[in-house]
């Protein structure tokens, strides 16, 4: 269940003094969406209050979305590319310069991102994993997103000489499913009062374990 708030408000809602145009009124709609999004999670995203605080009818919205999957399907896509640029700003300043070092300390960058990026974000990390398309692919099937950024950086410990190659089968997989069971523990858990400082700590020795089985 998501932990925060899903009621709607149903105060009025000004409308815009300029009118829509047909080509821009879907990115005004799913701005407004990942908007609601961070505050409701999955649960809040629906077309009728969506247009509504868009300031446009319903039948407008539903010019450009067939049904409430598709609009969350948009938001979901945002959700993820708001992960990866996230995941890819914490990655690029890792500035060490042992190559061995570097991966490794890449690889816990990207799952200190994605458990920072859920904190801060619940409802968008709630919407990235809602929607069917946003589930993570096999390995080599991702080419862009942040399980593609994940598979860069694994590649990378291999490259290196940090992973040996037959330790780099699955290993995404692990990966992703640690830190993302991790970040859902404390977002919407049994771990949500947690401490941000106690969370860090334990992120720490979660990441140690990963270093463990990946590494050695």
């Amino acid at each position: 269940m998501y932990p925060l708030s899903t009621s709607i408000s149903l105060d009025p809602v000004t409308p815009r003094t300029q009118p829509y145009h047909h080509g821009n009124l879907r990115p005004v709609l799913v701005e407004t969406a990942v908007e609601l999004a961070r505050t409701t999670g999955p649960d809040g995203v629906v077309l009728r209050e969506v247009a509504r605080r868009a300031g446009v009818s319903h039948n407008a919205a539903y010019r450009h979305f067939a049904d409430r999957s598709a609009l969350l399907s948009e938001v979901a896509d945002r959700a993820m590319a708001d992960l990866e640029r996230a995941m890819t700003t914490r990655i690029e300043k890792v500035g060490i310069e042992d190559p061995i070092a570097r991966g490794v300390e890449r690889l816990r960058e990207t799952g200190r991102a994605y458990v920072d990026f859920a904190i801060r974000e619940p409802g968008l990390f709630a919407v990235a994993f809602s929607a069917v398309d946003a589930r993570p692919a096999p390995h080599g099937a991702a080419t862009e997103g942040p399980y593609a950024v994940l598979n860069a950086v694994l590649d990378e410990l291999v490259e290196v000489g940090a992973m040996a190659p037959e330790r780099r089968q699955g290993a995404d997989v692990a990966c992703w499913a640690v830190v993302h069971g991790y970040a859902e523990l404390h977002v919407y858990g049994p771990l949500h009062a947690v401490p941000a400082e106690l969370r860090d700590q334990a992120l720490e020795s979660v990441l140690d374990v990963v270093h463990r089985g990946l590494i050695g």
